[in-house]
Order: structure tokens, then sequence, then C-alpha cells
């Protein structure tokens, strides 16, 4: 069987040290979870461990949320769109925005639904995703503090997500002046600064952040221990809380060097099946082949457990292993156990194909989960400052 494991113990782990990098930056946190694509067993599980704050990109996984941890706060990380303001309005605390005309709309749609829609205000600080330029920040402000049915917590950004810059202080403190600027010039308070992702997480273990900077939204670094400027693993944190399993549907000592002619393209780029690094032509061993392919994941984010294991090629629903001599004694209906990047991870939790299994049973973890290791994600919504 492929399955996807989600080991709690683990997940449980990087909670807790994640909570304990916010309380040196004095900061609040939200759980991304996007990456679980509503997976609501995993949902409940991080609701029973403390977790009061989570964030999501899709209005279904969204639902999900409501289904199985309708306490927690709810934020909606996708830009919104004119078509499902009311949606967002009634599934979500908060969202983040950069357009005049949907912000305007979500106040009309939490008016209709006798509501108070909170809202980030975006800011550009050179990721090139979403946000307002900085030249325009008075006039925008201008026109949405006085939006009926509308209140403005802060402003935010995205540094990393896209186009993998490195955050820098600089960047963090732009945002302070910005927010000291509308506080004075608006008379208004401005309590959140929400610029924080995974790949802020090394600049608050340094203490290199101002504590102006008040709110994080932490996925990846939470479900795969990642350091998103090394590369590496962060310090203190597993990566071992999803680990996937393929079924071998062949085993047999073969040439490691295709015995053809290997042409200029193969369907997926980068994996062709050609000479794998090390061996020479004639070089034989024991090839596995694990019913996972292309269609259900991103194959250059696996890692085969056994580091002597190699990946030598996929199609689209087989990877091929080379695992050498075989002194493991891997037989037919075995498994290869593999790590995974973020973008492997998210495919297989959005593939219908591959079984999601969260160990230990959550119901008996629960049991054995001590009141005093809560990891207290708490809502923003209920901050003193908020």
């Amino acid at each position: 069987m492929n399955c996807i494991d989600i080991n709690l113990e683990a997940l449980h782990h990087n909670l807790q040290m994640i909570t304990g990098f916010m309380a040196r930056q004095g900061a609040h946190w939200s759980l991304v979870t996007k990456c679980l694509c509503g997976h609501e067993e995993t949902l409940r599980a991080l609701s029973m461990m403390g977790v009061g704050s989570m964030c999501d990109s899709r209005l279904d996984n969204l639902r999900a949320i409501h289904r199985a941890a309708p306490e927690v706060e709810k934020w909606y990380l996708r830009l919104p769109h004119l078509s499902v303001v009311d949606d967002i309005v009634t599934l979500a605390d908060i969202s983040l925005n950069s357009e005049i005309e949907v912000i305007r709309a979500l106040g009309e749609a939490a008016g209709r639904h006798g509501r108070i829609h909170n809202i980030i205000i975006m800011i550009e600080l050179g990721d090139l995703r979403e946000g307002i330029l900085p030249g325009s920040l008075v006039n925008f402000y201008q026109q949405v503090f006085d939006m009926p049915s509308i209140r403005v917590l802060g402003i935010g950004a995205q540094i990393g997500c896209m186009a993998g810059s490195v955050p820098s202080v600089d960047q963090v403190a732009q945002l302070i002046l910005y927010r000291e600027l509308l506080e004075l010039k608006f008379q208004r308070k401005l309590p959140v600064i929400s610029a924080g992702s995974s790949i802020f997480l090394p600049l608050v273990l340094q203490g290199r952040l101002p504590k102006a900077l008040n709110h994080f939204r932490i996925g990846e670094a939470v479900f795969l221990g990642t350091d998103l400027i090394t590369g590496g693993r962060l310090e203190g944190l597993r990566d071992d809380v999803v680990i996937l399993e393929g079924e071998i549907a062949e085993i047999k000592e073969k040439n490691l060097v295709p015995m053809c002619e290997v042409g200029a393209s193969t369907p997926f780029h980068g994996l062709t099946g050609a000479t794998p690094e090390g061996h020479s032509p004639g070089k034989r061993g024991y090839r596995a082949l694990v019913t996972i392919g292309e269609i259900d994941t991103d194959v250059h984010g696996l890692t085969p457990l056994n580091p002597s294991f190699q990946i030598a090629g996929a199609t689209s629903d087989i990877i091929v292993v080379n695992i050498g001599e075989n002194t493991e004694h891997i037989r037919l209906g075995d498994t290869i156990k593999f790590r995974c990047s973020y973008s492997a991870f998210v495919r297989l939790m959005n593939d219908s194909y591959i079984t999601k299994r969260v160990t230990p049973d959550p119901d008996v973890f629960e049991k054995n989960l001590p009141e005093r290791s809560l990891v207290r994600v708490d809502a923003t919504l209920k901050g003193e400052d908020v």
C-alpha cells in the first residue's frame, strides 16, 4: 500500500519548539495548514494539541477546518477574489488584501451576514507577489479605514514565497516605519505586523528581528523541519513528521545503465534514466519499481531514507530506485520510505490515490498528552493588543 504517514509525536515536538521560538520574539503565530489539503483527521489532532489559529488558501480547506476544529481562528491566505467574498467572510476571520474594490466587496458581504471582517493590508517589499506599492499607502488607507464592516488589523508582506529572496532586517524595518507613518497620519492603531513565514525562523533564532514584528504565518518548518535559508534542517526541529511509503511492484537485478540510446527528452524532465552517478556501463545491481509516480507527486522532492538508495528515474506512475546489492533483503510487496520536500508533500496530500495515515491514533495520543504540553498557538484576535 502506498501511504503518507503523519507522525503526531514529531508534529507535536515541532509545534512546541516553534511556540518557544515565538515566545523569544514575543509574537503570535498561526499555523499554515494548506499543505494538508483539508485532511480532517490531522486538523482535529492539531486542534487537540492546542493550535488555536490556522491559515489556508482554499475555501474547501477552510470548510474542512470548520468541521474538524470549529473554534480555531481562521485566516484566508490567498488574495480574495470578487466571486467568493460571501464565502470568505463566513469561513475566515481574517484575510490578506491588496485591492480596494475587493475590500469594499468584503465589507458589503460582511454587512449582509451581520459580521465584521478583519483584514491585513499587504505591502510589496520586493518578492513581487501580492502587495500594494509603498507610495500608495496613505491614499489606500484613507479609503479603507472608514469602510463599513471592515476592521484593519495591520499590515503584512510576503517575503521569500515566490522569488526565493532571503528576508532582511531592513525589509522588516520598512514595515515598522510604514506602520508608524499610518498610525500618526490617521490616529488609528494598527496592532499587527504579519510579515513572517518559515523563512524568518533563522532570524528569530538569531535574535535579529525587531519585537514589533509580532505575527508569523508558519507552515513548512512545522511539517518538514526545514531551514528555508540553508536548505537543511532547522535547529531543534524534527524532519520525520511526514514519511512516504511506496510499495514495491518489481525487484530484480538488472543493468544500472540503459542498454539503448537515450533520447533527448522524456515526458518528465530531469529524470531521464541515463547513467546513474557513479555507475559505468555493464554495472549491475538491484532495481525496485515503486508504485508512485509523477502523477502523484514531485518525484524530485523525494529522498530515500536509506542513503545508499538512489532514485534512477520516474514515469507517470512508477519510480525506479537503485538499491545496490540489496543487503536489506527487500522483497516484492515491501515498501521503500522517503522524506518529502514541501512540493512533494502537498501534491501527495492532494492525491486521491495515496492513503493518508496518522500515527499514533489521535484518540490514544490525546489521552497521553499532558495538559502542560499543549502548544498554545493562540488566536491573534484574542491578543491583548488587538
